[in-house]
C-alpha cells in the first residue's frame, strides 16, 4: 500500500487525490489535511460569492472525499500540530497543495495605512474566511481604487458597486452584506498600469458590469487603441475589449454609482488624510513601450477612502521547505522539491491559472511520484492518528464537515444556499468536536 499525504483540500489537493486514485486504484490511500476544519479551500473563501456555479465544481471534489481511500484530515496545521519532517516519515510522499493564500505587497508608501488592503484580505472578508472576518472595512467615504486589471479586481469592484438584492442566491457572508448595503461609495475606479489590450479579464466576468444596477461603467474611448489592432487577439480577449468598446460607447447614465477604468496609470504612493486613514492614491500616468509600461512624468491623484490592491498572491512558506522568495512558491523542479516531498498548483507554479488548470498539474505530479515511489511500508494515515491522539488533536474528518455544511444551510437567509460561519470555534461546535 502507498500512502500519500496532501497539504491543502482545495482544487489542486483534490485533483491530486484523483489522479493518484486513476494511478493505483486501491492500492493507494490518500489523507488530504487543511488548516481549516472545512475544505476545498479557494472555492469557498476565494471564488466569488455571487459565481455559485463555479461553486458547483466542490460536487466533484466531494466524491473523491466519500471514497474508501481518501480521508480528509482538518482542522490540522502544519507546521504546529505536525511537522513537514514527520510527515515525510509517515508518508512514502507528502505533496504541498496549499494554494497562495497571502497577498503580494504593493512595495508603495502608505500600503500600511487604515482601510487599504489587499484582495486575499478583503476577499477573505466577504467571503467569511475565519482569518479575516474581523477586517471591518470603512465602506462611509465616496471613493474606492480597485488596483489591478484582473478578475479578482473585477469581482472586488462588482461586489462593492452591487445592491443588497443583487445577492439574492449568493452565499455572501451577512457581516458584509450588512456592511455594503451600508456603503456610501459614489465612485469605484479600476487602476491599471497598461492598456485594454493587456487586460487578464474574462469576458463573462467584465460583461457582467454591464448589468448592475445602481453602477455606470466608464471607459475613456481615447484609450482604446485602433479597432483593427483587435484582430490580433485571441477570441476570448477580443470579446473582453469588445465589452471595454461598449462601455465606452455607453451614453452618460444618472446611476448613483461611477465604476471607472483608468487605463495607464501606475499607483506610485497610497496618501493619507488628516485622520491617518487613506485620503488619495498618487497615480503616473504611463505608455507601452515594446509591451512594459513606462512612466511619462505625469502625475495625478485620485481620491479614495478605500483601496483594494488586486495584484496578485504567494505562497506561505513552510519551516524546513526550500522556498522561492521571487516566486512566491515553494522551490522546486517541475513539482520535484526533496526526496518524496512535491508540490502542486499555485503552490508550484505561482497564481496562475484558472481552476481546472489544477487538474493536469494534479495527474503531472502524480506522474513523478510513480516514477520515483514505490511502496515502502510506513504506516500513513495510521501513525498519524497514533499521533493525532497523543498530542490531542481536534481533528475533523469529511463526515463532520458535513455536519458543519448541513448547519450552515439551515441558518442560511431565504434567498441564500448557506450562511457560512466566520469563526473556527462555531465551525468545530458543529462538527460536534466540543
Amino acid at each position: 500500500m502507498l500512502h500519500i499525504a496532501i497539504i491543502g483540500s482545495g482544487p489542486a489537493g483534490y485533483y491530486t487525490a484523483e489522479a493518484a486514485q486513476k494511478q493505483w486504484g486501491d492500492a493507494v490511500q490518500v489523507d488530504i489535511f487543511d488548516r481549516l476544519p472545512v475544505p476545498y479551500g479557494l472555492i469557498r473563501t476565494g471564488v466569488a460569492p455571487d459565481h455559485q456555479s463555479i461553486k458547483g465544481v466542490s460536487r466533484r471534489y466531494e466524491a473523491v472525499a466519500l471514497s474508501d481511500n481518501v480521508r480528509f484530515i482538518g482542522n490540522v496545521t502544519i507546521g504546529e500540530d505536525i511537522e513537514i519532517a514527520e510527515l515525510r516519515e509517515l508518508y512514502d510522499a507528502v505533496v504541498l497543495a496549499t494554494g497562495a493564500p497571502h497577498d503580494k505587497l504593493l512595495g508603495l508608501p502608505g500600503e500600511h495605512l487604515a482601510n487599504v488592503y489587499g484582495s486575499a484580505a478583503f476577499v477573505g472578508w466577504y467571503n467569511g474566511h475565519p482569518q479575516f472576518a474581523d477586517l471591518d472595512p470603512d465602506l462611509s467615504g465616496a471613493g474606492a481604487v480597485v488596483i489591478g486589471n484582473g478578475n479578482v479586481a473585477l469581482d472586488v469592484a462588482r461586489i462593492l458597486a452591487k445592491t443588497r438584492a443583487e445577492f439574492a442566491g449568493s452565499d455572501i457572508v451577512a457581516h458584509a452584506l450588512d456592511r455594503l448595503d451600508q456603503s456610501r461609495l459614489t465612485r469605484i475606479t479600476l487602476l491599471g498600469r497598461r492598456g485594454p489590450h493587456q487586460i487578464a479579464m474574462t469576458p463573462k466576468e467584465l460583461g457582467e458590469l454591464g448589468h448592475l444596477t445602481r453602477a455606470y461603467t466608464r471607459v475613456d474611448a481615447a484609450d482604446l487603441p485602433d479597432l483593427s489592432e483587435d484582430a490580433a487577439l485571441d477570441p476570448g480577449q477580443r470579446k473582453s475589449v469588445t465589452h471595454l468598446r461598449n462601455f465606452a460607447a455607453t451614453p452618460p447614465s444618472d446611476k448613483p454609482l461611477d465604476l471607472e477604468f483608468d487605463f495607464f496609470a501606475a499607483p506610485k504612493a497610497i496618501i493619507a488624510g488628516e485622520d491617518g486613514k487613506v485620503a488619495a492614491v498618487e497615480v503616473e500616468r504611463t505608455r507601452l513601450d515594446d509591451g512594459r509600461a513606462v512612466g511619462t512624468g505625469e502625475i495625478y491623484r485620485i481620491p479614495a477612502s478605500l483601496v483594494v490592491a488586486c495584484i496578485g498572491y504567494q505562497t506561505s512558506p513552510i519551516p524546513g521547505v526550500p522556498f522561492d522568495e521571487s516566486g512566491g512558491r515553494f522551490a522546486n523542479d517541475e513539482g520535484r522539491i526533496l526526496p518524496g516531498l512535491y508540490c502542486v498548483g499555485w503552490a508550484r507554479r505561482g497564481p496562475s491559472g484558472t481552476i481546472g488548470t489544477n487538474r493536469p498539474d494534479g495527474f503531472g505530479v502524480i506522474e513523478k511520484i510513480a516514477a520515483d515511489i514505490s511502496a515502502s511500508g510506513k504506516l500513513g494515515g495510521a501513525g498519524f492518528d497514533k499521533l493525532a491522539a497523543a498530542r490531542k488533536l481536534a481533528v475533523v474528518e469529511f463526515h463532520e464537515w458535513q455536519k458543519i455544511e448541513e448547519a450552515e444551510t439551515k441558518r442560511a437567509r431565504h434567498d441564500a444556499p448557506r450562511e457560512k460561519f466566520v469563526s473556527l470555534g462555531e465551525m468545530i461546535a458543529a462538527a460536534g468536536k466540543i
